[in-house]
């Protein structure tokens, strides 16, 4: 038995609402169960029950045994004063208030179906990959359709928080959030908290001072990433270290202390140094990238922004000193459309936000243009029948598994709440 079995139950009056009496007796009517909020604080707010005669306005507070009453130590919150009815599973001691009067109680084990019980208990007690594994494909398509739209916007909500503690960071400067938030994405999940460190040690204004060359971008890229520290042979890395010394001296750069870049298990158009040249790349054919990226009505427009080529040199190089065949090394439209998915995207969606606007449904129409994610949980979904589209789908697929399916919050999820009522 979990608590949030009991607010379900609660939210939803799964129980027989008729005849219901306190543990002292008194006859109970619930006018308004209250509003589930999740906040710190009871659980249900501005309830309205009748109690005994007698009509009461507060909040409702739930526990598994009344006696969690004193465990949590809600007799110290002053926050739990105005709660008018106290509702238990399982009643094995009254609770008083300050004014040592008991506060009434509700025990629901008297007034829940025994069959509601057990489709829960079943529902939880699962050890599939995710507890409806046999069930979900039989969900109702329209509350499956809108249960996605809230998962997706639960996930840039999520995103957009990050973003906005970045912009606080960057003294609200939405092409420095981009830029740092566009490198961690260009590092992937190996390299991209490493290249996000090194964005943040750099002073936007900087970048934006060096654009004009990208060889001083390179420089300070690599520089910042740790990256130049070897006995280079070729004469254009030996030039980077230099420039580097000289923009970090000029700019009073503090000297990055990072870990290692990875180059393990990455194919070459992934490794770090292409990654960074087609960064540097970027940002000296762009100079006004956020304020292009918030404008865009097409995935073709955000394709045309990204259409760049690295340098002469990376063009033969993947490493450092180690030649290799001539490749221009263009970003690819499928990593283009990651760096939508998880950068553009919430950076444009928080954007809005800030500016107190709903969502555009722009961003539902470049959404739900991209093709999904491929990864081991969009796979398994497919193989029990749910198939994402496109990448609006695929995300909302990521933030059940992660939010609701892995933290086991059945009663939270609206398909979860369909398969119980049904």
């Amino acid at each position: 038995m979990k608590e949030d079995f009991l607010h379900h139950v609660w939210q939803h009056k799964k129980f027989a609402v008729t005849q219901l009496q306190t543990t002292a007796g008194e006859s109970i009517q619930i006018l308004n169960s209250g509003q589930y909020l999740q906040l710190a604080g009871p659980d249900f707010f501005n309830a309205q029950i009748i109690i005994g005669n007698q009509k009461w306005a507060g909040n409702v507070e739930i526990h598994i045994k009344s006696s969690d009453w004193y465990i949590h130590n809600h007799e110290n919150d002053s926050n739990y004063d105005s709660v008018i009815l106290h509702v238990v599973w399982e009643y094995d001691t009254p609770i008083f208030r300050k004014d040592n009067l008991e506060i009434p109680t509700l025990e629901l084990r008297n007034y829940v179906a025994l069959s509601d019980l057990h489709k829960y208990q079943s529902l939880i007690s699962q050890k599939s990959w995710i507890s409806c594994e046999n069930e979900i494909i039989n969900v109702d398509g329209f509350i499956f359709k809108n249960w996605q739209e809230r998962l997706y916007f639960e996930r840039l909500e999520r995103k957009s928080a990050e973003i906005m503690t970045l912009l606080a960071e960057s003294n609200n400067d939405w092409e420095a959030v981009l830029f740092c938030l566009l490198a961690k994405n260009f590092g992937l999940n190996t390299n991209g908290p490493l290249f996000l460190k090194m964005t943040k040690s750099i002073p936007f204004s900087v970048v934006r001072k060096e654009s004009f060359a990208v060889e001083n971008l390179e420089a300070l890229f690599f520089g910042q990433a740790n990256m130049l520290v070897s006995n280079f042979q070729d004469n254009y890395t030996k030039k980077l270290l230099q420039d580097y010394t000289y923009i970090a001296q000029k700019h009073k750069i503090q000297k990055s202390v990072f870990e290692s870049v990875s180059f393990f298990k990455h194919r070459p158009d992934n490794f770090p140094t292409i990654r960074l040249a087609q960064l540097a790349a970027l940002y000296h054919k762009e100079h006004n990238l956020f304020s292009k990226i918030v404008s865009v009505t097409s995935i073709t427009e955000i394709y045309t922004l990204f259409q760049i080529e690295v340098s002469k040199y990376w063009e033969t190089h993947y490493n450092f000193d180690k030649k290799s065949v001539t490749k221009k090394k263009k970003i690819t439209n499928s990593f283009i459309d990651l760096i939508m998915i998880n950068t553009i995207i919430p950076v444009r969606f928080a954007y809005e936000q800030s500016l107190q606007k709903e969502y555009s449904q722009e961003i539902i129409e470049l959404t739900t243009a991209l093709q999904p994610e491929k990864n081991i949980v969009i796979d398994k979904f497919a193989s029990i029948g749910i198939f994402a589209k496109n990448a609006f789908q695929s995300q909302s697929l990521l933030q059940l598994k992660n939010e609701y399916c892995d933290a086991k919050k059945c009663l939270q999820c609206a398909i979860g709440a369909f398969l119980l009522k049904n």
